[in-house]
């Protein structure tokens, strides 16, 4: 008995696609790494490649809609008056430790002009906590954003390319340099 084709539901599934589309590609390529062929992200969100294609024109996009997603998570975390960057610190390693392929994408791109805004706001988490931890004492003055943003920068690299069950020892081992760097003197 022939397949019948799947029925088109037309476009009032498109957010839910586009959800599927950014889980599936956050799972995809921490398992396989950013150069995963993109049918497999549709393949695993149960969606046609149109439809992957006429949400994410590219990779970059759909690195782009994951980190995204990544960033208003620190948005909110910075929102909340009692974080701190060591908060900062250790939500970033959580998302590297799965992201890790995204992040080294994102930051091997950083003039792409869909990925300036993601920095920016980022610098903006940053400074917010930067200013907090100086009042409080916990920061040195010789402390900047882009410190800190090299700091994340450097600790995503390293994970990319740490073996997965090494991960979280070597970030653990990159905060404690972090900590002895950024420590008022």
């Amino acid at each position: 008995m022939p397949q019948s084709p799947k029925a088109n539901r037309g476009p009032s599934v498109g957010p839910q696609n586009r959800r599927a589309l950014i889980d599936a590609a956050r799972e995809v390529f921490a398992a396989e790494g950013l150069s995963a062929p993109l049918s497999s992200v549709a393949k695993r969100a149960g969606v046609g490649q149109g439809s992957l294609y006429r949400h994410f024109p590219d990779r970059t996009a759909l690195a782009v809609a994951v980190f995204d997603e990544n960033i208003a998570e620190l948005e909110a975390l910075a929102e909340r008056p009692e974080t701190i960057l060591d908060d900062l610190l250790e939500h970033v390693i959580e998302q590297a430790l799965v992201s890790t392929a995204i992040i080294t994408f994102l930051t091997a791109n950083p003039d792409d002009e869909r990925v300036i805004p993601l920095g920016d706001r980022f610098r903006h988490v940053a400074e917010r906590l930067i200013a907090r931890e100086r009042t409080a004492g916990r920061l040195g003055d010789h402390v900047a954003a882009e410190d800190v943003l090299l700091a994340v920068s450097m600790l995503a690299g390293i994970l990319s390319r740490t073996p997965a069950g090494e991960r979280r020892a070597t970030a653990k081992r990159a905060w404690g340099l972090f900590h002895a760097a950024f420590a008022p003197r």
